[in-house]
């Protein structure tokens, strides 16, 4: 009986550890708030969306001590394709850095912290997608979540975006999120 407690104890033990300091963990944004709509400025350009396709300023504090490197990953889950969309994932962003500056999701730019991997979005392409949710089909969520990673991802060129989240999630210390809302009329 000893042993159950024991080996029912340390996971619970463990679990609370990383729950306290995740509480620490907080991603910021200068553009987005989270619960409340975001701008045409973040919008799609192209599938009928009319946007500027601008990936939001975000900033984080209080990553858990063995933070190695972080992976940032957009979804829509209101997408009405049966898996959500992908909007932006990009790993391996160096544990030294902690923002992001409005448009670095534009490949063009060439902002993104060198070491940075950015996987191939549901639209096709390397880097952000802005929102275009299907016209009248109402409000979509926009989740902006940072993940600590205990190590660097090695992925193989063309990763899907299902592989990349699975492995960011088997090797995440923590995480933390802004969920934004978009909605085309």
């Amino acid at each position: 009986m000893r042993t159950f407690a024991l080996n029912l104890a340390f996971p619970l033990i463990t679990f609370g550890m990383c729950s306290v300091n995740a509480e620490t963990f907080t991603l910021s944004s200068s553009d987005i708030t989270d619960g409340q709509f975001m701008k045409s400025q973040h919008e799609f350009q192209g599938f009928g969306c009319n946007g500027d396709n601008q990936s939001p300023q975000l900033s984080w504090a209080g990553a858990p001590e063995d933070t190695e490197a972080f992976a940032l990953m957009v979804f829509d889950p209101d997408a009405p394709t049966g898996s959500g969309w992908w909007h932006w994932q990009l790993i391996n962003i160096p544990a030294s850095v902690n923002s992001l500056p409005a448009g670095a999701g534009d490949p063009a730019k060439n902002v993104v912290p060198e070491g940075s991997v950015s996987i191939i979005n549901d639209y096709g392409v390397k880097g952000f997608g802005g929102a275009c949710p299907p016209q009248g089909h109402g409000a979509h969520r926009y989740q902006f979540t940072l993940y600590a990673l205990s190590k660097k991802l090695t992925l193989p060129e063309g990763a899907s975006g299902a592989l990349a989240g699975y492995m960011v999630k088997a090797h995440s210390l923590g995480s933390t999120k802004i969920e934004a809302l978009y909605e085309r009329k």
